[in-house]
């Protein structure tokens, strides 16, 4: 694999989980095992027992709304651009953001309060043109990673921060899950732990990082998304067609080499593992091995928006302490909504 001059790579990274407050801490809190599931301080579901959640213990439980969805993100954010600040103060910033689904527990034009509220905050440390917010839910993340990296290439901006921030813990929304039969307990064993986080990539082209001597972590080698109609909770049947469609994407123009790493967002929900076996099966020949597959939910719970840049976050750490064993690293999740994101990573390049 040669890295060209308009390659995007990552240059910086900031994570924010129920396991630690920023890359590193998380990234090693997935390695070993450790699980942030917990009891809910007081919500009960209907078979009598707390719901199993995973928290932010830094964060007043009190704080709701927008308000929480910022102060979850602010740090990893900070910790992102931080490469950017140390190399120059005067370059702009586009800010990608991506936010939960619409849902009970969220007041209207919550993607919008949360961007426009985070732009604020961060705004102190840096200059921010253009960019954008959606409400994407679990592929969000990637969602705005594959549109920064399309805005970099159109020469739209020099520097994007691509990140998604997600909280299921409104006291309505935990209801909502409950009612649809979503909370993993011990009467529902397909259900999955809902919980709350940030996660944030400084992207560029490759001969702009060459230019203000910032360090590549990481190159994406490409990009995807696709759209599935068989959605969950519907009466339909999964066959793979939109996750399976997203990979085809992504690997058309991708290395040979087959995908030796693979992170993903299935929580234990079975519409989701069902998904992912066809979609495998649409992509022969692609995998090292499609059954040896990561599921950082078992550890820091389902965190939505936020999944896909955090594992970017994963594969970063790897890198950087060595123990990443796969050349080509493949990050999916899909949404409730249908959209379905993938992106494919690649170790950094130095120069000959």
């Amino acid at each position: 694999m040669i890295a060209k001059e308009d390659t995007i790579v990552v240059v910086g990274v900031g994570a924010r989980t129920p396991l630690g407050f920023d890359a590193a801490s998380s990234a090693a809190a997935v390695r070993a095992g450790i699980s942030g599931i917990q009891d809910h301080p007081y919500m009960v579901d209907r078979f009598g027992e707390r719901m199993k959640v995973t928290r932010d213990i830094g964060v007043d439980e009190d704080l709701t709304g927008p308000e929480r969805a910022v102060e979850i993100a602010v740090s990893p954010a900070l910790d992102a651009l931080r490469p950017l600040q140390a190399a120059v103060r005067s370059a702009a910033v586009s800010l990608i953001l991506s936010t939960g689904e619409s849902r009970p527990g969220q007041p209207e034009g919550f993607a919008v309060q949360v961007n426009a509220k985070l732009r604020k905050q961060l705004s102190q440390h840096v200059l921010f043109e253009g960019g954008g917010s959606v409400a994407g839910g679990h592929a969000g993340g990637l969602l705005a990673i594959h549109h920064a990296c399309k805005t970099l290439r159109d020469g739209k901006a020099t520097f994007c921060l691509a990140g998604g921030v997600d909280t299921y813990l409104e006291p309505e929304t935990l209801e909502w899950l409950d009612e649809n039969e979503q909370l993993h307990s011990e009467g529902n064993i397909y259900g999955f732990c809902p919980g709350e986080a940030a996660g944030f990539c400084l992207l560029t082209k490759l001969n702009t990082a060459r230019s203000y001597g910032l360090q590549p972590l990481l190159e994406i080698v490409g990009t995807s998304t696709a759209s599935e109609e068989n959605r969950i909770k519907t009466e339909t049947v999964v066959l793979g067609e939109g996750l399976g469609a997203a990979f085809r994407f992504l690997f058309e123009d991708a290395p040979i080499n087959p995908v030796g790493r693979i992170i993903c967002d299935m929580n234990g929900e079975r519409y989701r593992g069902n998904e992912y076996g066809f979609a495998v099966i649409r992509n022969p020949g692609r995998f090292k091995d499609a059954a040896d597959f990561e599921t950082p939910a078992d550890c820091w719970g389902d965190v939505g928006a936020a999944s896909g840049p955090l594992f970017v976050c994963l594969v970063t750490e790897a890198e950087a302490r060595n123990y990443q064993n796969a050349p080509l690293s493949l990050i999916w999740a899909s949404s409730e909504n249908g959209s379905r994101a993938a992106v494919l990573l690649g170790g950094p390049r130095r120069p000959a």
